[in-house]
């Protein structure tokens, strides 16, 4: 995001926090070493998760109070626009063993401070620091941890593990080929590292299922590897919503089974320390199993506790889209795009929108740029292909479709579907469709529950497509 300030003029003010509230900056690196960044802003994040076990106190996502980064935000621009009272700023500065981490609470209204303090610490004693700065929080706030939450005595996992896990998350953040595979080294240096890490195997389960919803992986291909990590960190931590969340999706896009992938879901949701990423699991899972009411009920609390959340935004707009609340999609697409202007799934699924409802002039230059931010996406190449050939440029169309080849890369079956149903020929996107739920391709079956399959789904091969899914053929 270039300039956060600027694109939320463009997406309006949170409502103002009646309740207790609070946004974590990231904080100031002061060490002199850039690549020291991924602790500070890691300290930053485990306060964050701290937090967000205080009951009655609302907590702004990682990615939302991230957002502002490297910006010179105005502390009271920053709690308008998250709706939230209270901003918490600081700054760490590391020299060998030894931390000095500073930490102030603001009023956002006129500036003032709450509470400020500085710690000069032995690294080892970094876990106790986090656990200082959260109670005082609480205190300053006039709230309190939870007697479930105070009473569990907290893991405390070995310090290589955790800064390793720290690396994962920042390089897993970037969402680039190059920085996936280095979050991957580090999320199986953090387990190795310290095997009884529960959060290290439920967040590289999570990854290993994120790379299978861009395209990097096949779900079938990771699927063992991360239900065992999940599993995994659940007899560690039996309670851990991470992990009951990756549990709920492979039930859905692998299994087809919807009883236990809700049952994993709500367990993911059910503590104070449900996250913005769980309640979006949640609502990605109803979105699939077409209950689409649900699934904007699940994906509308994400965005409060995270609402500069591009993805979530977009699948909210997708879901909104699939129960005629059009105006409502577009408008989450587009605060996606002022948010940043570079997401390529709002493009993906803004121009296939604009397709399902017969706008296809207004689709064409949308699908252009998400084919040009991601060539090698295959619902990019299927929907701009589709609109070429649909407004006149067959050849073009069918020049671009043949990159992905017979189908044989994973995800291809999708862009297929996507490019067929853009031309109206049924029923051969019903073949590429049917592909496509074979290989749980978890972008095919999301995408047949979009506006842009209507046609599809009213046709009579839809019965088998969704029996193929254990769905019920009225689902919507």
């Amino acid at each position: 995001m270039t300039d956060v300030k600027a694109a939320l003029l463009g997406i309006g003010h949170a409502r103002p926090a009646e309740e207790p509230s609070i946004a974590v900056l990231p904080f100031a690196n002061m060490s002199g070493d850039k690549e020291q960044e991924y602790f500070s802003d890691g300290l930053a994040e485990e306060i964050i998760n701290a937090l967000v076990k205080v009951p009655g106190l609302k907590v702004i996502a990682r990615t939302s109070a991230f957002a502002f980064k490297g910006q010179n935000t105005d502390i009271r621009k920053i709690a308008e626009t998250l709706g939230v009272a209270n901003i918490l700023e600081g700054s760490v500065r590391r020299s060998g063993n030894r931390i000095r981490v500073t930490a102030q609470l603001i009023t956002a209204a006129d500036g003032s401070h709450l509470w400020s303090e500085r710690y000069d610490r032995e690294m080892a004693d970094v876990f106790a620091v986090q656990d200082e700065i959260s109670a005082a929080i609480s205190e300053a706030l006039q709230v309190k941890l939870s007697q479930h939450a105070a009473a569990k005595p907290r893991y405390t996992p070995k310090l290589p593990a955790y800064e390793a896990l720290l690396k994962a998350k920042h390089f897993h953040w970037k969402v680039t080929a190059e920085s996936m595979e280095q979050a991957k080294v580090f999320y199986e240096q953090a387990i190795a590292l310290d095997p009884q890490y529960a959060l290290a195997q439920a967040t590289y389960a999570d990854y290993l299922f994120g790379r299978t919803t861009i395209g990097i992986s096949r779900l079938r291909d990771i699927a063992p590897v991360a239900r065992t990590l999940a599993r995994r960190a659940l007899e560690l931590e039996p309670s851990l919503p991470e992990a009951h969340n990756v549990l709920g999706c492979l039930a859905a896009y692998l299994d087809y089974n919807w009883k236990e992938a809700e049952s994993e879901c709500l367990l993911s949701t059910a503590s104070d320390a449900a996250s913005a990423h769980c309640y979006f699991g949640f609502g990605f899972c109803l979105h699939l199993a077409g209950r689409g009411r649900d699934a904007v009920k699940q994906l509308e609390q994400a965005v409060q506790r995270d609402p500069l959340q591009t993805t979530i935004r977009t699948w909210l707009g997708i879901t909104l889209s699939t129960l005629g609340r059009d105006a409502e999609a577009e408008e989450q697409f587009r605060q996606t795009m002022h948010l940043d202007a570079n997401f390529f799934w709002a493009y993906v699924f803004l121009a296939e929108f604009y397709a399902a409802r017969g706008r296809f002039a207004e689709a064409l230059p949308i699908a252009e740029k998400a084919f040009t931010l991601t060539p090698w996406y295959p619902s990019s190449v299927g929907i701009y292909a589709g609109l070429l050939a649909r407004l006149g440029q067959p050849d073009r169309g069918q020049e671009l479709i043949q990159k992905l080849g017979s189908g044989e890369t994973f995800g291809a079956s999708t862009g297929r579907a996507i490019f067929h149903t853009c031309c109206g020929e049924m029923d051969l996107a019903a073949d590429w469709c049917e592909k496509a739920i074979a290989e749980r391709d978890p972008q095919g079956s999301q995408t047949l529950q979009t506006p842009l399959f209507e046609p599809l789904r009213a046709s009579p091969r839809w019965p088998k497509l969704a029996a193929l899914m254990n769905l019920q053929a009225e689902a919507s």
